[in-house]
């Protein structure tokens, strides 16, 4: 099944469905039955699922195939999901059917799905045929063979008689035996499917830039068109796209520069294999799939072998406008500049990634003022950015394929790197134009993994560190899985081990974490075990201790920040504070985690030094209760909360809450800001220094998101303290690399989750951590 995660607005604004489900009565049969079967214009189409048995039936492990014109093999399977009630209807509906359908459906489905006479096969968990329609090896084309009239957009109805499935697919197909309603309109075309009449019509031979146009969609959807062109691409082979891509030859192409001379040909038709170089004729339907243009159902017939292949367009980033790469869909394209690699976190669930020309991309308000400013550079990101895909559909591909031969846990893709030359064919999936490769990109490793941080001058290092929901359990092995973070005890050790030595790596004496298991300070909880662990790790033993604030919890939330320290290098001084609603109203603890101070006093000169470490809101889920909207000024959700805290947190060391008598204040932690937004500007006015501003030359990041880098994790020293700070710098070992290489077992076949993992620091969090070196009394 093709993978879609977000979409393009498709052109379908007809065909109303008016459709109910069937309610069958109780049959003496614990099986499952398709009860009803739908097929309309373009991707209305439905299978509806009855459970005759007295108990819910849960569809884990229940399948349907398809078996296209009369193939004996499947040609595409959907697995089944969810629970169906006793005497209840699952309803599986194409995820781009009309909204009627889908607001009867019970699950949704992608792809090319059945059509016409094609035969359906319900399987259990074993893989037994529960039910089939159709005849499966048999394409008589035209209602199974039966002799009466096909519509293009019918229902049939299993007849309330029926006691069990028919469980035969090869058997011949009489649906007037089981089934009711046969041949029955039930569409209502209210307009017009792109500019082709609903229905599939028969448009005849056309040019591929005819059936392309000139617009982001094909004048000619849901007709009937036959084409012909040199295959460029081949994408057929098994966990591949499912199709492959034809190009009309240079000297058959139109003079208009608008319409694509490219087109994507999906499925595997009757069955006839192609190769690179093959000249073909394809007759299929014109289908818009989420903003790609491609003939689905296609009937292939090979005309010549070894032709030359058509010219390869020379795109280059960045693009002129939003729709300057429609006129090349389908086609072969080459980017020739050196680009740079701006995302990975893809590359082990898709197998794809970001390029970008000119460096990595930038978080808009991590380089300017938000609102105009930030519009406009976002703006030019948007253009300046294109998926490099790996030519394939399946999920969690194993290998991964990028970079070359494969990732491993210590050959890794890193935001950052770079590559030549990209060589492909155009496609639109998921939101994004992307290259299908036709060769193997080479990449240059110009971002290589930090053994360790950059080096910094100060006796005293204070790090920053985002342990990416650190949940121990119960604290003996078991509870798991917990509300975040592990979901068993060996994926928490494989989470552990690299927190563990990410810290250690870092050599800090003060340590401020973000997102450790808010469940208090016993001997059981998570920062407890943290502790523990470093201690056993750690070449000195017994040298970590936490700060506990005499507090059940610290807050509300599930997570909270937390304070460890190396009792050989500092001591606490008087009791921790906290900050919350109680102390100051602006400071919303229910969307904000409290903030926790300790002073801390420097063993070998008795200076003092007030640590505060932070975790603001963050900018993925609304404010909107609160008045607290996004204003589409590139900060986010929730900014003016995040200002609230950041003037309360600094009015508030203000007032010398650890009583430290000493001005030297270090706020740290994730703001959930970037360096130019609000929040961030609040505390500045206060008197702080930005740190990673002063020693970071401008191109800090400590996070990657959408392909964008920025910092979200803050270091800001006082007035007093700022002179005092020799240096600070980011360790670059989490927002660079794959997400594919963390603890986590899922999303990753047997052999991955041990060929991918290694106990070294590398994508411990998704935050880089942040370390600051000081000189107390300098």
């Amino acid at each position: 099944m093709r993978r879609i995660t977000h979409f393009r607005p498709h052109p379908l604004a007809a065909a109303l469905l008016t459709v109910a489900t069937l309610g069958l009565p109780a049959v003496a049969s614990a099986d499952l039955l398709i009860s009803e079967y739908v097929e309309g214009s373009g991707n209305n189409k439905a299978l509806e699922f009855y459970n005759a048995d007295e108990v819910p039936v849960s569809l884990d492990g229940y399948r349907v195939d398809f078996y296209f014109n009369g193939s004996t093999s499947s040609g595409r399977s959907i697995a089944l999901a969810g629970e169906v009630a006793p005497h209840g209807v699952h309803v599986l509906a194409h995820e781009s059917g009309d909204a009627s359908l889908l607001a009867l459906a019970s699950q949704r489905g992608s792809g090319g799905w059945y059509n016409g006479d094609d035969a359906i096969v319900l399987r259990g968990p074993g893989g037994d045929v529960l039910d089939s329609i159709g005849q499966v090896g048999v394409d008589p084309g035209s209602a199974w063979g039966t002799g009466q009239t096909q519509t293009a957009d019918r229902t049939l109805t299993r007849r309330t008689s029926v006691v069990r499935g028919d469980r035969d697919p090869s058997d011949a197909f009489d649906p007037g035996a089981e089934w009711q309603g046969y041949a029955v309109n039930t569409f209502v075309h209210l307009g017009q499917y792109g500019e082709g009449e609903p229905g599939g019509d028969d448009a005849g031979r056309r040019a591929i830039a005819e059936v392309q146009g000139s617009g982001d969609s094909s004048p000619l959807v849901n007709q009937l068109v036959t084409v012909e062109g040199i295959v460029v691409a081949d994408y057929q082979g098994e966990g591949e796209l499912g199709g492959f891509f034809i190009q009309a030859p240079d000297s058959e192409a139109d003079s208009d520069p608008l319409t694509s001379e490219g087109l994507y040909i999906y499925g595997a038709g009757n069955g006839v294999e192609v190769q690179v170089g093959d000249r073909v004729q394809v007759r299929g339907l014109v289908t818009e799939f989420n903003g790609l243009t491609e003939l689905t159902s296609p009937q292939i017939r090979v005309l010549a072998r070894s032709q030359p292949l058509p010219s390869v367009a020379q795109i280059t980033l960045p693009l002129a406008s939003a729709d300057a790469l429609e006129r090349y869909e389908g086609m072969q394209v080459r980017l020739a500049q050196t680009l740079t690699v701006s995302e990975v976190y893809n590359l082990g669930r898709y197998g794809e990634l970001v390029l970008s020309s000119g460096g990595r991309l930038w978080i808009p308000t991590n380089k300017v003022t938000p609102g105009e400013p930030a519009r406009q550079l976002q703006a030019q990101n948007d253009l300046n950015r294109i998926v490099l895909d790996d030519g394939r559909s399946d999920q969690n591909p194993d290998p991964i394929r990028y970079p070359s031969p494969a990732l491993d846990a210590y050959r890794t893709l890193r935001v950052g790197d770079e590559v030549g030359e990209v060589r492909g064919v155009l496609h639109y999936l998921a939101g994004s134009y992307r290259v299908q490769p036709t060769q193997a990109p080479r990449f240059v490793a110009k971002n290589p993994r930090p053994a360790a941080p950059e080096p910094i001058e100060g006796r005293l290092r204070v790090a920053s560190f985002n342990v990416l929901n650190y949940f121990n359990g119960d604290g003996h092995g078991a509870g798991f899985p917990t509300s975040r973070g592990a979901d068993t005890v060996e994926e928490f050790q494989r989470q552990r081990d690299k927190i563990i030595a990410a810290i250690l790596g870092a050599d800090a004496h003060i340590i401020g974490l973000m997102e450790i298991e808010n469940d208090g300070y016993g001997e059981d909880s998570a920062i407890a075990d943290l502790v523990a662990g470093l201690n056993a790790a750690s070449p000195s033993r017994d040298r970590y201790a936490f700060i506990d604030p005499r507090r059940a919890r610290l807050g509300t939330d599930e997570i909270a920040v937390g304070l460890i320290y190396r009792k050989d290098i500092v001591s606490p001084h008087k009791a921790a504070a906290v900050l919350d609603s109680s102390v100051d109203p602006r400071f919303i603890d229910t969307r904000n985690r409290p903030a926790l101070a300790q002073t801390f006093r420097e063993r070998r000169t008795g200076e003092r030094l007030t640590v505060a470490v932070n975790h603001f809101k963050s900018k993925g889920s609304s404010c909107d209760d609160i008045g607290d909207r996004d204003l589409g000024d590139g900060q986010g959700n929730c900014n003016l909360t995040r200002v609230r805290a950041a003037q309360a947190l600094a009015d508030w060391l203000g007032r010398d809450p650890t009583e430290s008598y000493d001005p030297d204040r270090l706020i740290i932690g994730d703001l959930n800001a970037y360096a130019k937004e609000d929040p961030i500007n609040v505390i500045r006015a206060s008197g702080y220094t930005d740190l990673l501003t002063t020693f970071g030359g401008g191109d800090a990041y400590s996070y990657v998101f959408s392909g964008q880098s920025g910092y979200l994790d803050h270091s800001l020293a006082s007035a007093s303290l700022t002179p005092q700070v020799r240096g600070a710098t980011e360790w670059h070992i989490n927002a660079d690399e794959p997400r594919v290489l963390d603890y986590n077992l899922e999303f990753k076949t047997p052999r991955q989750q041990s060929l991918l993992y290694s106990t070294e620091p590398y994508r411990a969090s998704d935050h880089d951590p942040l370390v600051i070196g000081i000189d107390l009394g300098r």
